[in-house]
């Protein structure tokens, strides 16, 4: 099986745009590629799913150990004939000074070749320096090519192409002109998600288009085929029959969800049900709710118009089903969710108020424990520190006194600095984004919770 790690020098060289058009550019030619992203991310996943037409998956090693990111990685690429990873940040950036989280460390683990793409701006032979630099700072990293990006003109092609053969044995696969046009428009956390943007196929065919015209696809193809990807162990759902029914809230609003924690939720013994509180007028008959991350502030006023959703949502908390909300959607099952000037009712199923903020108010790893409160733990008595992550721009306010929580923060903000998992009736709603891992089976505790609470008729178990 073939792969490609597309890295750079640092973030915002390019990646994205690039990795979306290289899966665009092949599956249009017939190839079936499997993306990957190195995480904890979602917006750059929705957009991989869309150009390649399979969900990405993310490689994380907050929430992974060495053997369950080959496991994925290996599994996940068996009915691929490419695997694409998509870095984060630059090759060698990371949190560990020691380099063990960084996108080399990923790349040796995978044995995958990686293709650098270099934003060329205001350079020509210096960027045979930048990449000799890149390459012996960790030799046992196999990089393999060169993409230029945001290159000047024919000119500035040659000056760059020329100092890279002289002063380096790497081939250019590709130079990529400044083209406005083929941009993906970002704001406070990143890019615009695919699944919010009107425009995403079209924006994805242009980046396919562009790496067409610009990269050569079967050079690259061929250093693809230097991986040593081994055959991975295809897990199948049970054979047994659904025993609980999960609606997952997944529109234009909600769309962050890691899809291996969606098919965990499914191996637990869940019937997934997809609804909408964007446009959905009511929910559908389900004995649990998982509503995920996304930008609830970019469409108050459509949340908030759709009356039947919300009051669908908050008679389903106050009957004593379970929920489970991440960031976003904590932000929906608020009363209001203010920003500036502006003041708009959401659901109303938590005693609490939120407010935007122009700076972020949490974002990066979290390290958690579970409180006693907490609704679905882990074995009896333990006290297991969980990883996660958090990115919010928002906090509560006017939070009812009397409230439980489900986290204590050993890392991170959450809602209140020490706590995260504001727990009213027998929903959980936190800021940080859980992933099923073997180190935290979340997915089959909360399922479990759904399908102990059917049992006994959605009885509250938490403060009112």
């Amino acid at each position: 099986m073939a792969g490609l790690y597309i890295s750079a020098a640092h973030k915002s060289s390019g990646k994205t745009s690039l990795s979306i058009g290289l899966c665009a550019a092949y599956s249009r030619s017939g190839i079936v590629v499997q993306p990957f992203k190195k995480g904890p991310d979602y917006i750059d996943p929705i957009w991989l799913s869309q150009a390649a037409e399979r969900p990405c998956i993310n490689l994380d090693f907050n929430t992974q150990d060495n053997q369950s990111l080959r496991s994925s990685f290996e599994r996940y690429s068996d009915q691929s004939q490419l695997s694409l990873i998509e870095g984060n940040k630059g090759l060698h950036d990371g949190m560990d000074i020691n380099g063990s989280d960084s996108n080399a460390a990923l790349a040796r683990l995978l044995e995958v070749p990686v293709i650098l793409v270099i934003d060329s701006s205001g350079m020509t032979r210096g960027v045979a320096s930048l990449i000799q630099g890149l390459h012996s700072f960790d030799p046992e990293v196999t990089i393999r090519g060169v993409v230029l990006n945001r290159v000047g003109g024919t000119r500035h092609e040659g000056k760059l192409r020329m100092a890279i053969d002289r002063y380096t044995d790497l081939p250019v696969v590709g130079a990529v002109p400044k083209l406005a046009e083929i941009s993906i428009i970002e704001r406070h956390l990143g890019l615009i998600p695919g699944n919010e943007d009107e425009d995403a196929i079209e924006r994805i065919d242009r980046l396919g288009s562009t790496v067409e015209q610009c990269i050569n696809l079967d050079q690259l193809f061929e250093i693809a085929g230097s991986s040593k990807i081994k055959k991975g162990v295809v897990v199948t759902p049970p054979l047994a029959p659904k025993e609980v029914s999960i609606g997952v809230a997944r529109d234009q609003v909600f769309g962050f969800y890691y899809q291996d924690d969606l098919e965990a939720l499914e191996r637990a013994g869940a019937k997934l049900h997809y609804f909408s509180p964007l446009s959905d007028p009511d929910l559908p008959p389900v004995d649990g709710i998982f509503i995920g991350g996304g930008f609830p502030e970019v469409h108050l006023e459509s949340l908030s118009a759709n009356h039947g959703m919300r009051e669908a949502i908050k008679a389903f908390i106050d009957s004593g089903k379970p929920v489970y909300a991440e960031c976003g959607g904590l932000m929906y099952l608020c009363r209001t969710i203010s920003w500036g000037e502006k003041k708009v009712e959401m659901a109303g199923a938590l005693p609490a108020d939120c407010r935007m903020h122009q700076r972020s108010r949490g974002r990066g790893y979290v390290r958690f424990r579970e409180s006693e409160a907490a609704p679905w733990p882990g074995a009896k008595g333990e006290r297991t520190e969980y990883p996660a992550h958090e990115f919010h721009y928002s906090s509560l306010e006017n939070i009812d006194s009397g409230v439980e929580y489900a986290y204590q923060l050993l890392r991170g903000t959450g809602i209140d600095g020490g706590h995260d998992g504001l727990l009213w009736k027998n929903c959980l709603a936190a800021y940080l984004h859980q992933r099923d891992t073997a180190a935290n089976r979340w997915v089959e505790r909360f399922v479990g919770f759904v399908r102990e609470k059917k049992s006994q008729g959605f009885r509250e178990t938490s403060k009112q």
